[in-house]
């Protein structure tokens, strides 16, 4: 998408028929993000690219800003064709479902004139660093849930367990595996202070509104069970404060506290693509961050997502399901009876038998993010990217980081100046971010 964007906008420079489309994401608590781009004019017989530049645009936008609201300035064809996508049985129902469950309203579009639409309104909140006290740090990941125990910033105790959430519909299998790593956690420590949570999906004070590890139960059942679950584990270790982040920001929090910097995009790879922000003040923006969603191929024949049923999008390229499905591309069966996580635990242990074919898969999703993070670079102010999780593990992510670097190099070197990718040693890359989640709450 960086290149086809690049090119689109090349063609923009040498053209007298370009005019201005205004786009504003409206969130909760009348905050919005307010983006400006430059298209070809209506008769210059660019109208078809335009759409699917403009459509992308938008979807990216939606999701890594997070509303439930767009405000459309521009001509009038583009607006009808945002309007259109975003109904019911069209091709973005799952995003306006999603975004209206999220914010609590309707999802809609509407037209406006330019002066119509706000400047943006951003939200920036202090996240973390609080390593005082005994605190108990949880991560619930989609393959494994982590938790560590600290005392005043050191971990004297973490521990993995590997668990499947996404495919149980009994959320009371979700409860007593969070309240199991905790109390287990707890018994290690003298008292608790406080219990940070991190967990993929979209948290707003500290209520489920929706998840990945919670979206096989059917949503009765979500709503009496699973919108408070976090409330009632902690009921049971004590009358403690506590505090659940979205995974993707925690993982950035980590990378700002090990490297003592900012501007750090933080992407874990694992069941999904999760992904946080820190910015040029190290505070995180009230973004969704879900680049999970967020298109990354613009092809017509690219990957077609399950839960969204969008094609392209992040986690199709950045997660354990880009290992699973190139398996067969690299001449690599995989059984079916295995679970997801135990793919890829097959993949990786060829790495570490020096299997060339698990080396080109690696790679292969590296020449993925060398060209992804271009395209992020139009969104994120990122001087540090920090890659974690399950994928990234072993030699593995290491051919993937010299991969990116390599077309990053090539094919964007002002960004190759300006960003560097990295990655946590290997047990701060499995924990760390359990580690950063005990930080989370200021006593």
């Amino acid at each position: 998408m960086a290149l086809e964007n690049a090119a689109y906008r090349e063609a923009l420079e040498k053209s007298s028929q370009v005019e201005e489309v205004k786009v504003s994401i409206e969130r909760n608590n009348g905050y919005c993000s307010t983006t400006t781009v430059k298209i070809f004019g209506e008769d210059s017989g660019y109208c078809e690219d335009t759409v699917v530049y403009i459509d992308r645009l938008v979807k990216s936008l939606l999701w890594i800003k997070g509303g439930y609201k767009i405000l459309f300035a521009g001509p009038d064809y583009l607006f009808q064709h945002l309007k259109d996508v975003y109904q019911k049985g069209k091709e973005r129902e799952f995003d306006a479902l999603f975004m209206g469950k999220v914010y609590g309203k309707e999802f809609c579009v509407e037209k406006k004139g330019f002066d119509e639409i706000p400047d943006s309104k951003e939200e920036e909140k202090k996240i973390g660093r609080n390593l005082d006290g005994c605190r108990i740090g949880f991560d619930a990941g989609g393959s494994d849930r982590k938790v560590s125990a600290v005392i005043d910033g050191e971990p004297i105790y973490s521990e993995e367990v590997v668990w499947h959430p996404k495919i149980t519909e009994d959320p009371t299998y979700h409860y007593q595996g969070i309240l199991d790593s905790i109390q287990r956690a707890a018994e290690k420590l003298p008292k608790v202070d406080a219990i940070g949570i991190s967990a993929a999906g979209i948290y707003i004070d500290n209520e489920v509104k929706a998840a990945s590890l919670f979206r096989v139960i059917p949503e009765k059942e979500f709503d009496e069970k699973v919108k408070k679950i976090f409330f009632e584990v902690v009921k049971e270790i004590g009358d403690i404060p506590f505090e659940v982040a979205n995974d993707g920001d925690v993982t950035a929090l980590a990378g700002a506290m090990d490297l003592n910097e900012n501007n750090i995009l933080g992407i874990a790879m694992g069941t999904s693509e999760a992904v946080g922000y820190v910015n040029e003040e190290g505070n995180i923006t009230g973004w969704l961050n879900e680049l999970a969603f967020v298109p990354v191929d613009y092809s017509e024949e690219a990957i077609v997502d399950e839960w969204s049923q969008d094609r392209g999008v992040g986690v199709s390229y950045f997660s354990q399901d880009a290992v699973i499905k190139l398996a067969p591309a690299a001449n690599i069966h995989l059984e079916e009876s295995l679970s997801p996580a135990e793919k890829l635990k097959v993949v990786q242990d060829l790495v570490e038998k020096e299997d060339p074919r698990a080396y080109e898969i690696f790679e292969t999703i590296g020449i993925y993010l060398g060209y992804s993070l271009a395209y992020y670079s139009d969104f994120y102010d990122m001087k540090k990217v920090l890659l974690l999780g399950r994928v990234m593990s072993g030699e593995g992510g290491e051919r993937m980081i010299q991969k990116a670097n390599e077309v990053i190099a090539k094919e964007f070197p002002k960004l190759y100046e300006k960003i560097t990718l990295v990655t946590p040693d290997e047990k701060a890359k499995r924990v760390g971010q359990s580690i950063a989640a005990a930080s989370l709450v200021s006593l």
